[in-house]
């Protein structure tokens, strides 16, 4: 395979990513790419197991195989190994998703998912990607990070995803403000129609953002009389996955 093929398929990869469920004219729009060309590394990867087609809608997705490579990869492996026992604890306690978010630049990435038994529930694919603004897991992980950083990631294009995202900066510095004094973030359908989430920032030992976990259900049983409660659960949670991490602890 040729430098340039393989730089295409990484592209497609992330564009895939990025989009999917997605067709072939989209990705080719989205590459500025000629079909032919884009078919040909979609078909090179379907074979290897990273993307594949569903046979009735022609649209492209990853496969549970991209998602397993990423998962065993160093900092994504680790932190979810090490949260999984506190996150199973923060699931009991409140019978809610339970989700473990890290950073990928200026995103967070669902790194692992606890699903409540509750049949209506909050669902997000493993491996999306989360806006740091529109999100409980986002918010917790800007309250965690130094200024400079919220102030460069404000220059970035806030994007609505659900008619109650915050994308004003001034409202959303105060909410900042008031997640570092409560230690955990509220986040009411800012990412999803229906979906209240609560976060806390997993904290490294020299005080940085690791990551995030948050607690999500539906807006009616997220209700503000329980936010005390499962934000307390979630800011413990993140605290025993901080202590887990840090060096000398396991």
């Amino acid at each position: 395979m040729s430098t340039q093929s393989v730089v295409t398929a990484i592209r497609v990869i992330e564009a895939v990513s990025d989009e999917q469920p997605v067709g072939l004219s989209e990705l080719a729009r989205e590459l500025d790419a000629s079909k032919a060309t884009v078919l040909r590394a979609l078909t090179t990867l379907e074979g290897l197991r990273w993307v594949e087609q569903n046979d009735s809608s022609k649209l492209w997705s990853l496969t549970a195989h991209a998602y397993a490579v990423a998962v065993r990869s160093g900092a994504m492996s680790t932190l979810r190994d090490i949260a999984i026992a506190p996150m199973n604890a923060l699931q009991l306690a409140t019978t809610e998703t339970v989700h473990l978010a890290i950073p990928d630049g200026d995103i967070l990435i669902l790194a692992e998912r606890l699903d409540t038994p509750h049949v209506l529930r909050a669902f997000l694919p493993l491996g999306s990607k989360i806006p740091l603004h529109a999100s409980a897991t986002g918010l917790a992980y800007l309250a965690a990070a130094e200024d400079a950083y919220i102030h460069r990631y404000f220059e970035s294009s806030l994007d609505s995803v659900t008619e109650r995202t915050l994308t004003d900066r001034t409202v959303l510095l105060d909410e900042i403000r008031a997640v570092r004094a409560r230690g955990y973030s509220i986040n009411e359908e800012g990412l999803s129609t229906g979906i209240t989430s609560l976060g806390a920032a997993i904290l490294g030992p020299g005080g940085d953002p690791l990551g995030s976990v948050s607690v999500s259900g539906p807006s009616s049983r997220i209700v503000p009389e329980r936010y005390a409660e499962y934000g307390a659960a979630v800011h413990e949670a993140a605290r025993a996955i901080g202590r887990a991490a840090a060096p000398g602890a396991r």
